[in-house]
Parts: C-alpha cells; structure tokens; sequence
C-alpha cells in the first residue's frame, strides 16, 4: 500500500490550496458575517476545474478521481467550510447523478454548464419530514401522457436558489415505497418551482440554503433522470461518495482549527510561559494530530477503493463517521486552547466550531453512518 500522493494529486493539492488560500481564506470571515454566497468565486473554480471534478472532458469536465475530489474539497474547506460545502454538494450531488445515471441529451445540455460553474448543480432528497428516513418523502410525481406533474416541498436544500438545475426525488408510486421514487431534472425558472432561503444557520452561513417548493411542476418524460422507480437506489450510490467528501470537508475544517491551536499556543503566554510549554496542552494537540491523520488514511482508502472500481459503502460510511467526530473534536479543543477569545469572532476558531456540526449531520447522520457499518458486520 503506498501511502504518499501521486505527483499529480500532489500538483492537484497545490493548487487547490493556493487557490484557497489567496481567493478564499481572507474573505471568510466577511461573508459570514454577512451571510453571503460569493456567486462570483464560482467561475474562477470553474476554470480550475473544480467545479466539474469527475465530469467526463467529453463534456468539458476535468475527469479526475475520487482521490482528487477529496484532495480539493479538503483544501477549500480548510480555507471556508461553506465553499467546501459548495465544492463537494455540486460535484457529487446533483452533477454527478446526471452524469450517472441521465441520459445522453441530459448529459450534453446541462454537464457542460455545470462544469465551468456557469450553473451550479442541486440535489432535492430532504424533506421536512423525512431526513435520516429518506424513502419516506412524500412529494409526489404523477403521470399524465408524456408529462409528470410534481407537487410537493423539499428542504435544506444546498445551492438550491442558485443552482440553475436540481434533481429533484419524488415518489411516484407511495405504495412500492424506495421502488417507487422517481428522479427529474428541474430547471430554475420552471413554473411552479419557487425557492425560499434560508437564514440564522448556526454555521456554513455562506453556503446556499433553502426550501424549494413545487406546485404543479409540469414536466416533459425527457426530464426524467433514470429510469422510474430507481431513483431511490440511484440517490443511495450518489451518497456514497457525497459521504467521503463530507468527510474530505470535516478533514479540511479540522486541519485550519488545529494550524490555529498550535499558532495561538506558542504566541499566547500565562504564568511566564508559552502556553504550548504546558504537558496538557501539548496532549490536547497531539491527540488533535492523531485523529485527523487516522480520517484522512480512511477517507484516502475509501476513495482508493471507489477508484479501484470496488465496493466503497462501508468504507465511506466509517471515513465519514470518523472525520467528522474527529473533526469536531479537533475544534472544540482549538476553541479551549483559545480560551475566551475563542468564543469571540476576532479568531476563527468559534466560525470552525459552527461549520464543522453540519459535518455530522449532512449526506447521512453519524448514527446512520453507524447503522450502515452494522449491518454491513452482521449481514
């Protein structure tokens, strides 16, 4: 097992956190404090390729790994939770199940869009009653001839007001439950879909937020994405590899909290000493080091493994588990180290803390990702 990156994830890796670093790092804070999405960021990622990742380059994608997607989402989450969010909700969400599972005319008229960042991809699952109980939605798709009509409300839904198509997941058949939920492609602008953002987050501030509803959705059978009935199992496969770039964003959110405990504790003095001289400190940072280095080795193997061609469901779900709870541990103890100024906004630890929870809720609760890894240990 090699355990070092390869020459091109390495020059992947620098440019992404060059990149975020200069374009993305000094604006953070100003956006969430505003609660701003910086619409205008999203073609310069586009012409880094970061918005088409594992699109096909018959479509004007990058056609990278699942390596290289979790390399560039932890390298933008390191500089902003919320474009990490951004970064991994519009690769591996909405564009990449069109790019799974739609047709060849689906592919050619929105992939290209979507990979130079000219639209932005979202992906409608969640409702307000069903969450961790997905197949339990209740927007419905009706068929009438050639037309579906779509009537219901999604929620939480990232990029969902600036994205200029979403696949939108509707039952068809309530009766077949998962065997009857149906996935459409739904342009911004079509009549009766209307989207309503969302405010007050605890976190990811920046990110694109909203409830969409839909109101008699009139739709051709050519917006149908897959075939009726799969679209269940479909979203399943989409949220295996969402999973390890949740975990990729944890990872990358960790890492900026733990570069911050380490510069505050050597600069931050009490008793006549850097605090970074104190035995439980030193622990505290140690303990940060080892978990975050563990999440990556699991995030890295079951990206290996999705590459590989091999079965990656278990192993996304541990890497997600895992780097998200480490991720949060990592920054409540960055925020301890800061004391008091970690709880105002003058250090970006306290913004690290509010990011990092959307980790272990978002692409699958960490009690789902449990759920997931049981069943796989007891058949």
């Amino acid at each position: 097992m090699d355990f070092e990156l390869s020459e091109t994830h390495r020059a992947i890796q620098t440019t992404a956190r060059e990149f975020a670093q200069l374009e993305i790092a000094p604006h953070a804070a100003g956006w969430d404090e505003r609660e701003e999405f910086p619409r205008a960021l999203i073609p310069k990622l586009g012409r880094l390729g970061f918005m088409g990742i594992q699109i096909d380059p018959a479509y004007g994608g990058s056609g990278l790994d699942t390596m290289a997607y979790a390399i560039i989402v932890e390298e933008v989450s390191r500089a902003d939770g919320s474009m990490g969010l951004t970064v991994a909700s519009h690769n591996g969400l909405g564009s990449a199940h069109i790019a799974r599972f739609g047709t060849e005319e689906q592919r050619r008229r929105y992939l290209p869009k979507l990979a130079t960042g000219e639209w932005l991809g979202a992906w409608a699952l969640t409702e307000a009653g069903s969450g961790s109980d997905a197949a339990g939605l209740v927007t419905r798709a009706v068929q009438q001839g050639n037309e579906w009509v779509l009537n219901g409300s999604k929620m939480f839904i990232t990029q969902g007001s600036e994205a200029g198509v979403t696949v939108v997941l509707a039952s068809n058949d309530r009766g077949s439950k998962h065997r009857g939920i149906t996935a459409f492609a739904v342009e911004a602008g079509t009549p009766g879909f209307t989207q309503y953002k969302l405010r007050g987050k605890m976190g990811v501030g920046r990110s694109d937020t909203v409830e969409l509803v839909l109101q008699d959705v009139r739709l051709s059978d050519a917006a149908r994405v897959g075939r009726v009935g799969s679209g269940f199992t479909d979203a399943m496969i989409i949220l295996d590899k969402g999973r390890i770039s949740i975990g990729a964003m944890a990872l990358g959110i960790g890492e900026a909290a733990l570069a911050a405990a380490i510069a505050y504790a050597k600069e931050r003095k009490q008793f006549g000493h850097p605090i970074a001289d104190f035995q439980g400190l030193q622990w505290m940072l140690a303990d940060s080091r080892v978990e975050l280095d563990a999440a990556r080795l699991l995030l890295w193997r079951a990206a290996t493994l999705a590459d590989q061609g091999k079965p990656f469901s278990t192993e996304a779900a541990i890497a997600k588990l895992h780097a998200s709870e480490a991720a949060s541990h990592v920054c409540d103890r960055a925020l301890q180290i800061h004391g008091g100024y970690g709880f105002i906004n003058q250090f970006p630890v306290e913004r690290y803390v509010r990011d990092v929870r959307l980790c272990r809720i978002g692409e699958g609760t960490s009690e789902v990702q449990r759920r997931v890894i049981a069943r796989a240990l007891l058949g």
